[in-house]
């Protein structure tokens, strides 16, 4: 059965709704234009209208309608494919429908009960205080108003009362995470209670969830509670602030992530209008790739408790492996951005222009939570710092900081070089349904050689099935898992099953397809070269291993096994003679 969006792409034209936002110009089989996600000069922006897919060679860029709208109008699927579904005349189901209809609702609810907090901080009695409480953070009058701020009593049903009163109905409120039933008596009464409220908006500005702040009282209440998982609030999905961000991002062309909605409010007030924050969760995937959208470097501003070391080391670990340069503005243990900006803006806005870089930030780190002197210190630190080392691509920089390590721990060089590839061959490969993702949230700057020629060989048998031929069966075990799998049902011609399951997999065959045209290269000529660097890549591996091995049977004093390695070594040198080739371009 086809999917709404299968239908949407059969009818429209992805000519067509790039043409409306860019500028295009017809180039051979595709059409032409400056990237809108990146400043150029030259047009690197490409589309193709028989694959139905853009990319841009400039920074990398690329998807299908979907994800083009998706990134100029900032928005979700979701809305995108509601949005495209109306231009190319395609009724939603009758389910989906009466889904649109109960987020409508959720919407509008949310929207009132944004409207009431904000009254009752203006005018509430204790709200007055709550006011007076943000104003000795630092927030000006002219902050809490743009924000929204509000104010929810400390009492049981004024919310709900306001919201009936106004033509909503308990089961709606408690649908978007505003009321609460006693799981026994069965009562309804306001989840938001006694509390400073910040509203949390998706990317139009539509309110869609609240956090709350206690700021008197008890002092064992929750600092923060916030509104649950709802049909149009996912917190893992959402970034504080972004609605207001996104425009500030892309003019800087980097983001500041902190952790709490006064360190964001804060921010803006001290003009770095491109800071946003996590909702109540930690760092996740489905956040780092709405960033995306609009830049690829990242500032993160965390507390620097050891909670906060974690929640920092969690997060830079997930961000580079979305393809973001990562730096750390660092604070002192105890203190947060909202704090240090009350106290002098301009030392805090020093700090974020001295952001350090994130092999700065864990050296830093480790050697100043562990003793490098003792056994246990020096473990400890590589355990840190290693896997950070194994993720480069850049053999000078990996270079010059494995010699840094090894000085500041006085060890020998050889040996840290040694740790390092232990740590690299304990990292498993992606599945073939993680690569996509993958590939999409990493320019081609940050692939390394291999990827680009396992990328390259499937664009190629993607040509035509007569290319096929070109690879044999045998030779799949070269590759990467990811890309084995998909050679693997090309040439068993079971690929279109998998093409159709998933539209980001199709999408990036179609990129990597469409890339080869572009380039207009022999394919014969192509393949055998990109093999061909593939078996020398190989050998080489098994050359390194087998000296390492070498080296280890000489210190064990023995000679037997050291020249039956050395046999091998030969062997294999000689096959790498054999195999060589003129290297392939890049």
């Amino acid at each position: 059965m086809t999917s709404p969006a299968q239908e949407i792409k059969s009818r429209l034209d992805i000519i067509d709704i790039v043409g409306e936002y860019l500028k295009l110009k017809k180039v051979g089989a595709g059409y032409q234009a400056l990237c809108p996600f990146h400043n150029e000069k030259t047009p690197s922006f490409y589309v193709s209208p028989e694959r139905q897919t853009y990319k841009c060679f400039g920074c990398g860029a690329y998807g299908d309608v979907f994800s083009f709208v998706m990134e100029m109008e900032g928005i979700e699927f979701r809305e995108a494919l509601h949005l495209l579904a109306r231009r190319a005349g395609v009724e939603i189901s009758a389910a989906q429908s009466q889904l649109r209809s109960e987020q409508k609702a959720l919407y509008d609810v949310c929207q009132q009960a944004a409207v009431y907090f904000e009254k009752q901080l203006k005018e509430n009695e204790v709200g007055q205080r709550a006011k007076k409480y943000l104003l000795g953070r630092g927030l000006t009058e002219a902050t809490i108003e743009e924000w929204h701020l509000g104010y929810a009593p400390d009492q049981w049903n004024d919310l709900l009362d306001y919201l009936q009163k106004k033509g909503f109905r308990k089961e709606e409120a408690l649908a978007a995470g505003l009321a609460v039933k006693h799981p026994e008596k069965g009562t309804v009464y306001d989840r938001f209670r006694g509390r400073i409220i910040f509203p949390i908006n998706n990317l139009q500005g539509q309110p869609i969830g609240f956090g709350g702040r206690v700021f008197e009282g008890d002092e064992a209440s929750a600092k923060y509670i916030n509104t649950p998982q709802t049909l149009i609030y996912d917190k893992s999905r959402v970034l504080y602030g972004l609605d207001r961000a996104k425009s500030a991002i892309r003019e800087q062309d980097q983001a500041i992530l902190t952790e709490g909605y006064t360190d964001v409010i804060m921010n803006h007030q001290a003009g770095l209008s491109q800071t946003v924050a996590t909702s109540g969760t930690a760092l996740t995937q489905s956040q780092l790739s709405i960033l995306k959208r609009y830049t690829d470097n990242l500032l993160m501003a965390f507390d620097m408790d050891s909670a906060g070391n974690l929640a920092t080391q969690r997060g830079i670990g997930l961000a580079q492996s979305a393809g973001f340069l990562v730096r750390v503005v660092t604070m002192e243990a105890g203190h947060d951005p909202a704090d240090m900006i009350a106290e002098d803006s301009k030392k805090w806005i020093q700090l974020v222009e001295d952001a350090k870089s994130v092999f700065d930030f864990y050296f830093e780190l480790a050697f100043k939570q562990y003793d490098p002197k003792t056994p246990e210190g020096r473990r400890e630190i590589s355990r840190l710092i290693l896997p950070l080392l194994a993720s480069l691509n850049d053999q000078i920089e990996q270079s010059h900081w494995v010699q840094e390590l090894a000085t500041r721990l006085r060890a020998d060089e050889s040996d840290i070089w040694l740790a390092l590839e232990q740590t690299a061959s304990q990292s498993d490969q992606p599945s073939a349904e993680a690569e996509p993702s993958r590939a999409k949230s990493r320019a081609l700057g940050h692939l390394s050689r291999k990827d680009r020629l396992e990328r390259r060989v499937i664009g190629l048998l993607l040509q035509d099935e007569k290319y096929h031929c070109l690879v044999d069966k045998d030779e799949l075990k070269m590759f990467s898992k990811w890309a084995r799998d998909i050679i693997s049902c090309l040439l068993d011609k079971t690929l279109a099953d998998k093409r159709s399951a998933s539209r980001e997999l199709d999408t990036l065959l179609n990129v990597l397809a469409l890339e080869v045209e572009a380039d207009q290269v022999n394919i014969d000529e192509e393949m055998a070269v990109c093999l061909m660097e593939l078996r020398q890549m190989i050998i080489r591996e098994e050359m390194r291993q087998l000296s390492e091995q070498i080296a280890q049977a000489e210190r064990d004093q023995k000679p037997r096994k050291s020249q039956q390695l050395m046999k091998e070594l030969q062997r294999l040198s000689q096959d790498l003679y054999n195999n060589h080739a003129p290297k392939a371009k890049d």
